[in-house]
């Protein structure tokens, strides 16, 4: 009788350990989608990554960009993304012909930085944003 319980427990063990019973629960870190928004305005795209001061991603964090277009800037267009939890956010549908560069803002509670990017010099670009709390002026 002693025997066969043992057999049991050695049984259901080794049924455990081969679906998984003895694995550790962590699950591994897969990658997130990046989140993007599309301008439909041309081929290129840029993609961001926020960063704070020591180098780590700021996820949820807002980029935005502001672009005047076409004859003497009448046309404009207004793109918002937010990052994933890695910290990264994609535009795509940029143009490639633009006179000057497009400057992006990237904000989260108190932080906010900047980046600028140049499609005419790389169409398919990446770039880091670090957000970090403005300076106070002096006498505040």
């Amino acid at each position: 009788m002693h025997s066969r319980y043992i057999f049991t427990l050695a049984s259901t063990f080794l049924v455990l350990l081969a679906t998984g019973f003895g694995q550790s629960t962590a699950k591994s870190a897969q990658p997130q989608p990046v989140p993007a928004v599309d301008g439909e305005l041309g081929a290129c795209s840029v993609e961001f990554t926020t960063i704070d001061g020591n180098g780590n991603p700021i996820g949820g964090a807002t980029v935005r960009l502001h672009l005047a277009y076409g004859f003497a800037g009448v046309r404009r267009l207004d793109l918002e993304v937010t990052t994933n939890t890695e910290g990264k956010a994609r535009f795509t549908g940029l143009p490639d012909n633009l006179k000057k560069g497009l400057f992006f803002r990237g904000f989260k509670d108190d932080m906010e930085g900047t980046a600028f990017y140049e499609p005419k010099k790389n169409c398919k670009a990446q770039h880091t944003m670090v957000l970090e709390k403005p300076a106070t002026p002096p006498g505040q």
